[in-house]
């Protein structure tokens, strides 16, 4: 009898194995992103509704959205210098992103106040949505995250855009909330083709298939799971960094840090995501509405025209598709 008991128990865990093993297969662009990680973050999240909390609240007289940009790490160019105290504190010229959310939610009716403050982080349940925009490394304190996963389990809405993938490596929820992804390394700043993988959604149905854009391109670890894919990058479409591709930043844009002195590697490059490398996801997260994407880099992304920069009209309405769904002016990752 324990014999047989053994047998099964045995039976059980392998077969137990077999299907751990299989979840971890059949992920887009094929068995290069199969083992990038596929952790529990014990939430309900992924694109069924019902990871949504969709509580009485009351109807919005005027949308308001709240954008933070605060870096604890590498800050790029085009946040400009870090901001004063404060919400709504003065501009610069160089706070490219600032300004230029603020100018794309007001086209669309919308109220944006940003802030790099950790004490306007504490009560969120104000705004319709939350954009963290370039962020970097541990930006929030307790009290930000206790608001940020409060604010999601009332049903908030939030949008990740490029280096907020560099933020807070090591706070589980807030992989989760990325579409349990996180940034892990990128190649040189050039031009590709970005490609609509789901042209329904509130944020790609105005866009071409396919349009031009400049970024560095995100590779991913772990690989996003449970999501909504909305756009990848052409991997095939890289071109070579040209003088006639290059944009003048603003007068005080900051500089690019050069790397310092660097040991030859000894350990593995990222291989990229072959065939599949995803830049745009949406999916619900503990009650809340995410939206995502990688790209954003250049400070060019936020020009009055493609003339100027090439994609910038595209990346902008991509941005605001994305805003006005997780904010349920749209239908949300649909």
């Amino acid at each position: 009898m324990i014999t047989l008991r053994l047998a099964a128990l045995t039976a059980a865990i392998s077969l137990g194995a077999g299907l751990a093993a299989q979840a971890q297969t059949g992920n887009p662009g094929g068995p290069i992103n199969d083992n990038l990680g596929a952790p529990d973050y014990g939430v309900c999240r992924g694109t069924d509704a019902r990871c949504f909390h969709n509580w009485t609240r009351a109807i919005p007289s005027k949308y308001r959205v709240l954008l933070f940009t605060r870096t604890a790490g590498p800050r790029h160019a085009n946040l400009g210098a870090a901001l004063g105290p404060g919400l709504n504190p003065p501009l610069a010229a160089d706070n490219v992103v600032q300004a230029g959310m603020k100018k794309l939610a007001e086209s669309a009716g919308y109220t944006l106040d940003y802030t790099e403050d950790l004490s306007q982080m504490t009560n969120l349940s104000g705004y319709n949505a939350v954009i963290f925009f370039s962020t970097s490394r541990d930006t929030l304190d307790d009290d930000g995250k206790t608001a940020l996963r409060q604010y999601l389990r009332a049903g908030g809405g939030f949008m990740a855009i490029h280096n907020a993938f560099g933020t807070m490596y090591n706070w589980p929820y807030y992989e989760g909330l990325l579409g349990g992804a996180n940034y892990y390394d990128h190649g040189p700043n050039r031009t590709g083709d970005v490609v609509m993988v789901d042209s329904k959604d509130a944020s790609t149905k105005a866009l071409p298939k396919r349009w031009a854009f400049k970024d560095e391109w995100y590779n991913l670890v772990p690989f996003p799971t449970k999501v909504r894919f909305l756009a990848t990058i052409d991997e095939s479409s890289w071109k070579p960094v040209t003088q006639g591709e290059t944009f003048t930043p603003p007068p005080g844009a900051l500089p690019r840090r050069p790397p310092g002195p660097q040991l030859p590697r000894m350990v593995g490059a990222h291989p990229g995501h072959g065939n599949f490398h995803p830049v745009a996801w949406c999916q619900y997260y503990d009650g809340g509405k995410v939206w995502a994407t990688t790209l954003g880099h250049d400070v060019g992304a936020f020009a009055e025209e493609d003339a100027t920069f090439t994609g910038a009209k595209e990346f902008q309405a991509l941005v605001l598709g994305g805003l006005k769904s997780v904010m349920g002016v749209e239908l949300f990752c649909q």
